[in-house]
């Protein structure tokens, strides 16, 4: 078995023999993830903090004390604002986004309808 990281075939072996207990997919899953977090990271934080867009969205809603986190329509609403802020940050830093922001505007209209959804089911 080798001693060092570089001289197993993948990343995968290398950390499996690191941590060789637990259930077989566990590493892969982490990896996977890894490699999500990257991407996902690369279009939120490009150029910035990497925790930036949870900053700059909390900013944002700091402004609403009364906010209705606690409804649907209130998740929607945070969740049309994460893309809102992709776009956004996406703009200022002018960098390419791995997901292109036209889905990311289509991202925000579909919110924006289910939303309008929620509110009229409620009347």
């Amino acid at each position: 078995m080798p001693d060092k990281p570089w001289e197993f075939k993948s990343m995968e072996d290398a950390l499996r023999s690191l941590y060789p207990h637990g259930h077989p997919a566990f590493v892969k899953l982490l990896l996977e993830d890894a490699r999500l977090h990257s991407s996902k990271n690369f279009d939120y934080a490009f150029g910035g903090n990497p925790l930036g867009n949870f900053e700059r969205v909390a900013g944002i809603l700091r402004n609403y004390p009364n906010f209705p986190f606690n409804e649907r329509y209130g998740v929607a609403l945070v969740y049309l604002l994460k893309q809102l802020d992709a776009v956004m940050w996406n703009m200022c830093q002018r960098h390419a986004l791995q997901e292109s922001i036209e889905d990311r505007l289509r991202d925000i209209t579909i919110y924006s309808v289910i939303i309008r959804c929620m509110l009229e089911r409620a009347e």
